[in-house]
């Protein structure tokens, strides 16, 4: 499964790739094509990559634009002003009722109890009214790959009972996962007062059953990519892609035609969600949905991609009049997360703060100051250069209904008492031990079984390579 960290490039070899590093540590690190690196990219830039770990350590698939920070050019200066100060006092008068009589003649009031002049019935001014922009027809979400395990099975059924265990560990983390198995198992066998597994000749095996499982492995997902090619998650079909460049995998002659089918589509499926997405941005601003229309910009198919220029405006102009002074702060906090991480932050320059600053507002403010720091100005912040860049943030699962009699998991109800066996006595219900032992299901017996069958592969080891030095 893929995960997105941040990248240190660290030098540039003669053929053309880049050694990286991740930011700040020194694993994990690798190579990466120079087709994935942006053309002004340079040895120590810090960039956004996908990567994904499979069997034989982190490899990059794509990388991010670099966020930049906007430059302080839309700086409102303060001038004095020359005319001498008049405090404002003010007193409040006690309301008269009136009669029947006395109502003629008063303003006359809407059905929501608000006179012609915009003020509620008790003579407050109203709150801003915001008409909901239309709604705009969603796209089908794009699935995610999910990869049988045909190929795997196939390779797994022709090795012998005590060499699965070993290829189960190589599939799930690789050979460091089978070094930590035989180090954990040689140091509790140690404790034990037992012998230790030969070690060298457990890497030895998992090392020689290495290349055929990439390949499976790769195979069970990139047949799984191709049957759903045209709804198919941009990223999981570039991984497969990417994964086809893998020497072991692209050694193999039975990958080469699946593999330029794959990278044709992929070139395919991309032209085509970069059209769908500049036309989807275009269409919420077309109607006015600035807050969509931000969070989608910043959601391009490709990293790279350059916002068109005539798109940019619009955009920048519609989010820039939508932060007026009489806004709600919910509003200006909608706004300012979906502005902070779009394309056009730094052309998006309100006149002025909101006149309702609420706590919230301020947090969301000082939170996305690196990134807006032309509009923290206007609330008094001022960004911190060594402060991290913020990440947008996850939207919030709501909260079941309960029905009235049926606690809640979190409910607070004090100490749970155990079962009893019959009402009121108070003693706990136990269930006997299978004289057979614990359930095959359990994770204890698994880890059992698994190094037994590790312990197995390693005496067969042992033993051949003994054989072959008599």
């Amino acid at each position: 499964m893929s995960r997105r960290i941040e990248i240190e490039l660290t030098s540039k070899r003669s053929d053309g790739q880049w050694t990286w590093r991740a930011a700040g540590a020194r694993e994990p690190k690798g190579l990466i094509e120079d087709a994935l690196v942006p053309a002004d990219a340079k040895v120590n830039d810090v960039l956004r990559a996908e990567v994904e770990t499979d069997l034989d350590g982190t490899r990059v698939l794509s990388i991010f634009a670099t966020k930049q920070r906007a430059e302080k050019t839309n700086v409102l200066t303060f001038l004095p002003s020359e005319r001498p100060f008049e405090g404002v006092t003010s007193q409040l008068r006690k309301k008269e009722r009136r009669g029947p009589s006395d109502r003629k003649g008063r303003p006359r009031r809407d059905s929501g109890g608000r006179d012609a002049k915009g003020d509620n019935a008790d003579g407050r001014p109203r709150r801003p009214f915001f008409e909901a922009p239309p709604e705009l027809p969603q796209r089908p979400k794009l699935k995610r790959l999910k990869a049988r395990r045909a190929r795997i099975e196939v390779v797994l059924a022709d090795l012998p009972e005590a060499q699965r265990a070993i290829a189960e560990r190589v599939l799930s983390g690789g050979i460091p996962a089978v070094r930590a198995a035989v180090a954990e198992q040689n140091a509790q066998a140690v404790k034990e007062g037992k012998e230790k597994v030969p070690a060298d000749g457990i890497v030895t095996l998992a090392e020689n059953l290495l290349p055929r499982l990439r390949v499976a492995e790769w195979h069970d997902r990139a047949e799984a990519a191709k049957a759903m090619v045209n709804e198919l998650d941009l990223r999981d079909l570039r991984s497969v892609v990417v994964a086809a460049a893998d020497p072991v995998v692209a050694r193999d002659e039975t990958t080469r035609a699946l593999a330029e089918e794959l990278k044709t589509a992929l070139a395919r499926r991309q032209e085509e969600e970069t059209k769908n997405w500049l036309e989807d941005v275009q269409a919420a601003t077309t109607v006015g949905r600035v807050v969509r229309a931000l969070k989608l910009s910043s959601q391009p198919p490709k990293a790279g991609l350059r916002f068109p220029p005539e798109l940019a405006t619009q955009l920048s102009a519609l989010a820039t009049g939508s932060l007026t002074a009489d806004a709600p702060a919910d509003r200006w906090i909608a706004l300012l997360e979906a502005v902070a991480f779009s394309p056009v932050r730094s052309q998006v320059a309100p006149s002025a703060a909101a006149q309702a600053v609420t706590d919230e507002l301020k947090a969301t403010v000082q939170r996305l100051a690196i990134l807006i720091p032309h509009i923290a100005t206007l609330y008094g912040i001022t960004a911190d250069p060594k402060s991290p860049t913020p990440r947008p943030l996850r939207p919030t699962r709501p909260e079941k209904k309960v029905p009235k009699g049926r606690g809640t998991k979190n409910e607070s109800r004090g100490p749970r008492q155990p079962n009893s066996g019959k009402p009121g006595t108070g003693k706990p219900v136990t269930e006997p031990t299978p004289a057979n032992g614990p359930d095959e299901s359990s994770p204890a017996d698994k880890t059992s079984v698994d190094v037994a069958a590790v312990e197995v592969a390693a005496v067969e080891v042992t033993a051949d390579s003994s054989a072959q030095e008599n």
